[in-house]
């Protein structure tokens, strides 16, 4: 099997390479009778299927005085469906050989598995799907040992720089969008959740007609089509489950606001940035460009050249952009000494000044298309990787020629296009900072953000 994976593989990269005039991923697009939409990819190289199917249903549809409801929802579809505990679900995956995942962020929610295409165990991993799909039972009992196992990780997390840092940083970029919500929910929420709301979340957002399934291997279309209907069409009704599964807009951010928290780290933990973009930007490809340049491309970045290479203030330093269904959020981020702190977040906002200002060189282009054209391969050389690619495509509604247009789209990205999307989309002049860490390091913060 490996073999033979391998040279699947091998003959994408070779079209890739060639610049084949036939699509790279014909993906196929169509409707279930209850208006789920599908995207298929037929893949016979190997005896697999993966299969998911997602919603709008993420941690962006929770109230702030329920928050955790999204992800207990989905986190308590595989324990207990269908007449099955999670026990006897768990043994009937390990029976015939599937791979059950959940999906879960601030947009969307959803399950898929992983399954041998053969007609015994494909039909008894779609049946399991299926009932943890549309059947689950979300048991009181083991909803009650979740919120108590999810409190106690809760409280540990809130003792980490880490999660403080990106906690303080969400409520301060998103402070009225449901995006500053915690994904899991607060300890206070999850402590109060329970079982009847879960099964109206259930019932309001995981509907057919907000349904989005991806199918990826060795099926064909007639059989993609029976799996998507058979998955699908038990799921609730979105009529009268009140508004569409829409988000809010996010507020622009009106001016700087900076943050220190107390704690004994030895390191202090860096965060800055603001909204971003939507997933469907026009300024994605110069934004994602731009951002290697800028602090996405490890080593041959400016945030890591600055930072790391030429003062040593810390051992990494990053940017990247987060888009999501609204403006997901643009972060910069570092750790680094405490006496250090002051001189490193002055070098990082003087690197963003500079390059919101200025744009990238000629040579800087030239080297970060090079280098994301030239990895773009390792993007899909496994079915998960696709697969993983055509859920997106899917949810977000992106061209179905989304990949076969990629290389393209980076190539033709010029400077003067990174400049211009960078000024309208980061604000050096308006953006949070948060740095968690000893007391003598609140100097890091003295120092004002610059106009460029």
């Amino acid at each position: 099997m490996r073999s033979k994976q391998h040279v699947y593989l091998a003959g994408i990269v070779l079209m890739l390479l060639a610049q084949a005039a036939h699509a790279l991923l014909p993906i196929q697009y169509w409707e279930t009778k209850r208006g789920a939409r599908v995207y298929f990819v037929e893949n016979r190289d190997l005896p697999m299927l993966d299969v998911s199917v997602d919603f709008p249903a993420g941690s962006g549809f929770d109230s702030r005085e329920a928050s955790g409801v999204a992800n207990m929802t989905n986190n308590m579809l595989r324990l207990g469906a269908g007449g099955m505990n999670e026990d006897e679900l768990a043994r009937k995956l390990a029976d015939i050989g599937a791979q059950f995942a959940g999906r879960f962020d601030n947009d969307r929610a959803g399950v898929g598995m992983r399954m041998l295409s053969s007609a015994q165990e494909r039909k008894a991993s779609l049946e399991l799907l299926g009932k943890i799909l549309n059947q689950p039972e979300f048991p009181a009992n083991v909803l009650e040992r979740e919120k108590v196992r999810l409190i106690a990780a809760l409280k540990e997390a809130d003792t980490k720089p880490d999660t403080i840092a990106s906690r303080t940083f969400s409520r301060m970029v998103y402070p009225t969008h449901p995006y500053g919500l915690r994904g899991s929910g607060e300890i206070d929420t999850v402590a109060k959740l329970a079982r009847d709301e879960l099964v109206a979340f259930h019932r309001r957002y995981y509907t057919a007609e907000r349904a989005v399934v991806a199918i990826m291997g060795d099926v064909g279309r007639d059989e993609a089509a029976a799996i998507a209907e058979a998955l699908t069409a038990p799921l609730p009704s979105a009529a009268g489950q009140g508004s569409e599964a829409t988000l809010p807009p996010v507020p622009p951010l009106e001016k700087a606001e900076a943050r220190w928290i107390t704690h004994p780290a030895t390191q202090s933990h860096i965060l800055m940035g603001g909204p971003g973009i939507r997933r469907e930007d026009p300024d994605y490809f110069a934004l994602f460009v731009g951002n290697h340049i800028l602090g996405g491309g490890g080593f041959s970045s400016r945030m890591t050249d600055e930072v790391r290479q030429k003062r040593g203030l810390a051992y990494s330093a990053y940017s990247y952009f987060s888009p999501m269904l609204r403006e997901g959020p643009f972060i910069i981020g570092m750790q680094t000494k405490g006496e250090q702190a002051k001189e490193a977040l002055g070098v990082a906002r003087k690197v963003v000044e500079d390059f919101v200002a200025q744009g990238p060189t000629a040579k800087e282009l030239a080297a970060a298309k090079k280098n994301i054209v030239g990895g773009f391969p390792l993007r899909i050389d496994s079915n998960r990787k696709i697969h993983e690619y055509l859920a997106v495509i899917g949810f977000y509604r992106l061209p179905l020629t989304y990949l076969d247009d990629f290389t393209k789209k980076v190539d033709a990205v010029t400077a003067e296009q990174v400049r211009s999307a960078f000024q309208r989309r980061v604000h050096p002049e308006r953006l949070v900072t948060v740095v968690v860490g000893q007391p003598e390091q609140q100097a890091a913060l003295e120092e004002p953000p610059r106009r460029p």
